[in-house]
């Protein structure tokens, strides 16, 4: 007699989920690319490389042309940035509410933001000649985050990837809303996927704004990398992070001829490829033994770090690069710039959090209770 088979259930549920571990790589990772990012913007753009730079005063190739030549291509950093985002957001989002998802996003986002907002302001006006103030009514509209939508100049360049990070969080609100599982993080992320190839041609204004086709790729690498950690690779995972790795060429290839202009495509392909694989590693569990606790407090100081690292430090550059080697300087500012991180970490991000969440769960709470009265 023959017995009928079973179907196969899908991957997702023969494996079990790895739940409850803290990954200790991903905290090093973002630091590591908030400093290839600061090392870029102080030694390594197009625009330090300029004849009489407000920076350096002359082309920063003149100066310290190894550091140039490698920090060129510290800009990729950003794109890190958003492979990360999408494979922490997701680990962080499994199991929560839309308002947990919000309210966890507020009181991680804001109280860094809005002090680097005033110190920047700070050091901008105390220290003229290099970066223009800018109006007071485009300062208080940087305070809401949203100034990109408005069509408004930031108080810092750097804060462009707040208004892609936004975007990203309320596309993927509406999975969380329906509530994360394994099947609808993946068709999320092929719908997106197929949006952002077609959005570009569209020249539709409005979808291009919501589908994001320029950071997509990068954010939808960085979920399927945590599908993979949490219930292991399969053949479909491994075909969607081959085609965002695959698109994310044309992206990196058009930011380098649109903004950056200073490295090569197959130096910025090759090394977003060893970080991607990586990843990879990480989401396969190769790298769960690392638990030195010194890289939480180094994932800390990454946000503050990013915020504040810009115009505040070429602006000290511009003050101090005649008192010391220009490769001292460089190093010296970034250890300020950490040492300020660290301070606003545990001076302001944490009591901040503290009181916002506790004032929003309260706020919340009267909002449910009304809604049954």
């Amino acid at each position: 007699m023959r017995v009928p088979s079973q179907p196969l259930p899908p991957l997702a549920e023969t494996v079990p989920a790895r739940e409850g571990r803290r990954l200790y790589v991903i905290d090093g990772i973002r630091l590591l690319a908030a400093l290839v990012v600061a090392v870029h913007h102080y030694a390594g753009t197009d625009r330090l490389d300029q004849p009489g730079n407000p920076v350096w005063g002359r082309p920063v190739s003149e100066i310290m042309p190894t550091v140039f030549r490698l920090s060129a291509y510290g800009w990729i950093g950003v794109e890190i940035f958003f492979v990360i985002s999408g494979f922490v957001i997701c680990m962080s989002c499994w199991g929560r509410t839309p308002r947990q998802f919000f309210v966890s996003r507020v009181i991680r986002l804001y109280p860094a933001y809005w002090f680097a907002i005033a110190f920047t302001t700070a050091v901008i006006v105390a220290l003229p000649g290099v970066w223009e103030r800018l109006r007071l009514r485009d300062i208080l509209l940087n305070l809401t985050m949203l100034q990109s939508g408005s069509a408004s100049p930031h108080v810092d360049g750097v804060y462009w990837t707040l208004w892609t990070e936004l975007r990203f969080y309320l596309l993927f609100l509406v999975v969380v809303a329906m509530g994360l599982t394994y099947r609808r993080v993946v068709v999320f992320c092929c719908v997106w996927g197929t949006a952002a190839m077609i959005a570009p041609i569209s020249e539709l204004r409005l979808m291009i704004l919501i589908v994001n086709p320029v950071a997509a790729w990068f954010f939808i690498a960085g979920l399927v990398l945590y599908l993979m950690y949490r219930f292991g690779q399969d053949l479909l995972l491994w075909g969607m992070l081959t085609m965002s790795w695959l698109m994310a060429q044309v992206e990196i290839g058009r930011r380098i001829e649109s903004v950056e202009h200073v490295s090569g495509w197959r130096g910025s392909a090759l090394i977003y490829t060893v970080f991607l694989l990586f990843m990879v590693a990480v989401a396969l569990g190769y790298t769960d033994r690392i638990r030195w606790r010194w890289l939480v407090t180094a994932g800390a100081l990454t946000y503050p770090l990013y915020l504040t690292h810009y115009l505040a430090g070429t602006t000290l550059i511009n003050r101090l690069r005649d008192t010391m080697d220009p490769r001292l300087l460089v190093a010296v500012v970034i250890a300020g710039f950490l040492g300020l991180s660290w301070l606003v970490h545990r001076c302001v991000e944490r009591p901040a959090a503290r009181l916002m969440k506790r004032g929003l769960d309260t706020s919340f709470a009267r909002l449910r209770n009304a809604t049954r009265s």
